[in-house]
């Protein structure tokens, strides 16, 4: 089992740059693929971007290709998404998320969730 805790959202203004953290305890990180999903009021939650256990792969939705860049840390038990040119409509909580096996943009294949970290970007 992991436990899954995020940090680094905030307001930031139109154009600008976050990097979210996922910091995780329990089982060595390298055991699972992670992923960040987001969630915007009134709206469904979304898949951002995920990587392979080893970092080695990376997946992100189309919307944020270019922009965001998932990265992870083993040894520190991190995960990263790097965030820039953020537009409002990136207003959103974003979750990390960790499964076992290969990585995966559903939701529903996701093992183990954080409690998210609130994004907010001012136009």
């Amino acid at each position: 089992q992991v436990q899954l805790v995020e940090s680094g959202g905030g307001l930031v203004q139109a154009g600008g740059s976050l990097r979210l953290s996922c910091a995780t305890s329990g089982r060595t990180l390298s055991s699972y693929a992670m992923g960040w999903f987001r969630q915007a009021p009134g709206k469904e939650r979304e898949f951002v971007a995920a990587i392979s256990w080893s970092g080695g792969s990376t997946y992100y939705a189309n919307s944020m290709k270019g922009r965001f860049t998932i990265s992870r840390d083993n040894a520190k038990k991190t995960v990263y998404l790097q965030m820039s040119s953020l537009k409002p409509e990136d207003t959103a909580v974003y979750y990390c998320a960790a499964k076992v096996g290969r990585y995966a943009a559903e939701a529903d294949a996701m093992n183990y969730w954080g409690k998210g970290t609130l994004v907010t970007v001012s136009s």
